[in-house]
Order: C-alpha cells, then structure tokens, then sequence
C-alpha cells in the first residue's frame, strides 16, 4: 500500500478508496495488458470476413464468446457458408448441365455462375454492413437457427 497522492490516505489499486482520485505514478500492469479487445460490432463483422473461419474463431476466442451478439453473427456465418457451399454444389451441377446446350447453353450457364457469385459477393458484404451498424440480420432460415444457437 501507498499513500495517495491527494489525500494521503493509504491506497491499494489504481483509485484511492477515500478520495476516488486516481493514484498517478503506480506501477502495474496496464489497462491494455490483457491485450487489445476489438469494439462488439468490429468483432461481430470480422465473423462474415473469412466466412466460417472467423465465425469458430470467435466462438472459440474467450472476451467474445461470451457476448450473444458476437455468437449469433458468427453461427450465421457459419450457417451461410455451409448454405452458400451447397448453393454452389448444386447450381454448379445445373450449369454444367445447361452448358451442353449447343449454341446457348455456355453463355446461360455463365450468365448463372456470374448471378450467383454475385448474389453471394452481395449478401456477404451486407451482412457485414450490418454487423458493423450493430443491426441484427436475420438471414431467412439459417437466421433463426443462429439466434437459437446463440
């Protein structure tokens, strides 16, 4: 225990229990010692930014696996790039199909890979906006699975 600067009083800490002023000049460890934590709405950004990658990161990393709303954006990143994935499979399989089509059937199936990839370069980018805006965007079906996982 020191004395405190302003009242003399004996303080333990960084603030004097008499006083409440803070005690200048303490050693100790700094109120950044533990590491930089990101803001909520950075965090629940950065778990759309590498899709599913950084939506188990942040389920896993401790000052935000706590938060509910850092949960429920990472399970929707995760529900998204599980959907996108079989979304992809599938009208891949289509195109590749519709590409047999003599004449037309190349410039269709382009023109579709080109609307989905799109769509999901959208998608991808807004729910990230609204990550950021600290708005709670339920994707339709894979939202209410994230917000019942959360």
């Amino acid at each position: 225990m020191i004395p405190c600067p302003n009242c003399g009083a004996p303080a333990e800490g960084r603030f004097c229990a008499a006083c409440g002023r803070p005690i200048t000049g303490v050693p100790g460890p700094s109120p950044h010692a533990s590491g930089p934590d990101l803001d909520e709405n950075i965090a629940c950004m950065l778990c759309y930014l590498l899709l599913a990658i950084t939506g188990i990161l942040f389920l896993v990393l401790d000052p935000y696996r706590r938060s509910r709303t850092v949960r429920f954006h990472a399970y929707q990143s995760i529900f998204f790039t599980v959907a996108i994935t079989m979304v992809w499979i599938v009208l891949g399989t289509v195109s590749t199909l519709i590409a047999q089509i003599p004449w037309v059937g190349a410039p269709i199936a382009g023109l579709l890979m080109l609307g989905l990839s799109m769509g999901m370069f959208g998608c991808w980018l807004y729910l990230m906006y609204k990550a950021y805006r600290r708005e709670r965007f339920l994707l339709p079906i894979i939202g209410p699975f994230a917000e019942k996982q959360a």
